[in-house]
């Protein structure tokens, strides 16, 4: 893929749009890509990382009702999170996830609207995830004990230096990445066993631990139930544990497959992906509620609150009181590697999410494909983003949250309205109310956390503002990735060619088609433009599709109508489509050919408006300017006559 060169593109590719890829070649090669274990490693540096800060945050935003709001956030993963992403993993097989399954069930300029918004939240997850990571990663650095005093000062700028080694390494390119995973997660994973089972033991010894936390939470809040209710009120602020799904999707393209799988019928692939969200969210399910149980009865309260030995760090703080100074800080270094490999898992996520959608809309500036520049501004951004939060990691998890169940609830209404589509009421219904809690819990998070939706809302303004600058631009440009005629059509343009040694185009809106219908238009085009009368003329219809598309291949077919010859496009702009078969039959035939246009009537405002937004409007002047644009040699270029 052209967005990162320098490197195996391990971990971008996989966004690579299918059109890109069907059609190349009839099967996938079964012996590419890498088990679905391996590549759950990949994803799961952010998931799994997750356990570096989460059970603090956990504790933090929970308190002794820690355990119990984890095993609601399990329930929701399980029976929510997980049956919704095992569907995208279906209908989805190329990486490309729950925005483009909403980009597709929402044609239009309402569906490329809620792809930018959307967008917007990506972007908000996946910069908070390379900051709150690289802030937590700060914190495990300068809470270990081997570590000189008075580093605590310096947390911002180590976290800014962290976060300027990933954009230095994306910049240089990135090599192995799934080799660097499986060590990473592997080792990490078990060092995590190791202190919670430690843990659990230590529990075990000490079961007046267990009675009088049982004790505490039944006198605080009056019986059971009345403790899970509000476990079920506190949850949102844990579901930033809820991360990884998105990324488990997008990695799909590195699963390999099984013999027999077709890039139109990925059957292993969707098999090996399915295993690998299922995998992955039932370990992170085990991992979460034993680390949530053993830091809630084995740590004070107050070494989780700003300042405490254990905010940002729960089970770091374990593995040193319970295992040695050495094994701590083992676990802090191989926490401070995932966390900042998380970083490096969020950015590619972005340098594929850009040149994914953004230049395909005509919505980025040309440098939008190019890496290093991306890059940059990417790492610029976080640097303002950790700045402003001092790279507190309790700070930033609001925002994380936000961007998280925004892409879950919108991936839960896109399957929702996918079973509805393919008239499955049963399985609509459940993916609708999935939606609905995952609704709610967002709600419920923006209402007491709105640094997400302000976070988000910067981006989604910055997006939308330079998708507007740049797509008016560009709108000028000639958009048709190819022009194909059909059989008929070539012989329409190359018999006045080689007859006449002209080819006078007569665009014509699409109409009923009548004989009357077109001698009037002939008629006038004669008169107001001097066409002779034996002159031969092919008339060009071009039919709007959708006119918020961009970039389209163009297919002409030859058609006649009334004893008229006519050639007929479907496309996304009129003008616009006009230029690129003019340049085609130029290029087919030899002969540069003669247009014949009549002015529009209106507002010229309000005709370039619907040109705009419509792909219609003011048809002469646009043609002509795109045609300028494309071709500088005026002796080369398409003559446009307008009466």
């Amino acid at each position: 893929m052209s967005s990162w060169r320098g490197g195996d593109q391990m971990l971008v590719e996989s966004a690579v749009n299918p059109e890109s890829r069907s059609g190349s070649e009839p099967e996938i090669d079964p012996g590419g890509g890498a088990p679905w274990w391996r590549v759950m490693c990949l994803t799961g540096v952010d998931y799994f990382s997750t356990l570096g800060y989460q059970p603090a945050i956990a504790a933090l935003a929970a308190g002794l009702l820690s355990p119990i709001a984890t095993l609601v956030l399990i329930a929701v993963t399980l029976c929510g999170a997980l049956p919704v992403y095992r569907q995208v993993a279906k209908e989805s097989p190329h990486g490309e996830g729950s925005i483009a399954m909403l980009e597709r069930l929402l044609p239009w300029w309402g569906g490329k609207l809620l792809v930018l918004v959307l967008l917007g939240f990506a972007a908000t997850d996946f910069m908070i995830t390379i900051t709150l990571s690289a802030a937590d990663a700060t914190a495990h650095i300068v809470e270990d004990p081997f570590v000189p005093e008075g580093w605590e000062s310096l947390e911002v700028p180590i976290t800014l230096l962290l976060v300027a080694l990933l954009g230095a390494v994306f910049l240089k390119g990135f090599r192995g990445a799934i080799s660097i995973a499986v060590v990473l997660v592997g080792t990490f994973l078990v060092l995590n066993a190791v202190v919670i089972l430690v843990s659990i033991a230590e529990v075990a010894a000490r079961p007046v631990l267990l009675r009088d936390w049982l004790t505490t939470v039944t006198t605080a809040h009056g019986s059971p139930l009345a403790a899970v209710a509000v476990a079920l009120l506190v949850f949102p602020r844990l579901a930033l544990g809820l991360s990884g799904f998105e990324t488990g999707v997008a990695v799909m393209p590195q699963i390999r497959g099984r013999r027999g799988d077709t890039e139109a019928r990925p059957t292993g692939r969707i098999r090996g992906a399915r295993r690998l969200l299922t995998a992955a969210a039932v370990t992170m399910s085990g991992f979460l509620l034993g680390s949530s149980f053993v830091t809630t009865l084995l740590i004070p309260q107050a070494e989780f609150q700003p300042g405490g030995g254990a905010n940002g760090r729960a089970l770091a703080y374990l593995a040193h009181d319970l295992l040695g100074e050495r094994f701590g800080t083992a676990y802090d270094i191989t926490t401070v590697l995932i966390l900042w490999f998380a970083g490096a898992s969020a950015m590619a996520g972005l340098l594929n999410l850009v040149p994914r959608y953004l230049p395909r809309y005509g919505m980025a500036p040309a440098w939008a494909a190019a890496t290093r520049p991306l890059v940059i501004v990417f790492t610029a951004i976080a640097f303002a983003i950790t700045i402003a939060f001092r790279a507190d990691v309790d700070a930033q998890s609001g925002a994380y949250a936000t961007g998280v169940l925004v892409l879950i609830t919108s991936a839960s209404i896109a399957v929702s309205l996918s079973a509805r589509r393919r008239r499955r009421p049963r399985a609509a219904a459940a993916f609708a109310l999935i939606a609905a809690i995952f609704l709610t819990t967002t709600a419920v998070n923006v209402a007491e956390r709105p640094d997400g939706v302000k976070i988000a809302a910067l981006f989604i303004l910055g997006i939308v503002s330079v998708s507007v600058l740049s797509r008016v631009p560009r709108s000028f440009q000639l958009r048709a990735r190819s022009v194909l005629f059909d059989d008929r059509a070539l012989a329409f343009i190359r018999h006045d060619a080689e007859h006449h040694g002209s080819v006078r185009i007569v665009p014509k809106e699409p109409g009923i088609g009548t004989a009357t219908e077109f001698a009037d238009k002939l008629r006038n085009e004669r008169r107001f433009n001097g066409i002779p009368r034996a002159a031969q003329v092919v008339f060009l219809q071009v039919h709007v599709g959708d006119s918020s598309e961009f970039e389209e291949d163009l297919i002409v077919r030859g058609e006649e109508h009334a004893g008229h010859r006519v050639l007929s496009v479907r496309a996304a702009s009129v003008p616009n489509a006009i230029a690129a078969v003019l340049l085609a039959i130029r290029d087919e035939t030899g002969v540069v050919p003669d247009v014949y246009f009549e002015w529009s009537e209106g507002s010229p405002v309000s005709n370039m408006l619907r040109f705009l937004i419509f792909g219609t409007g003011e048809i002469a002047p646009v043609t002509r300017e795109v045609l300028r644009r494309v071709e500088p040699l005026r002796r080369c270029r398409p003559d446009v006559h307008v009466g």
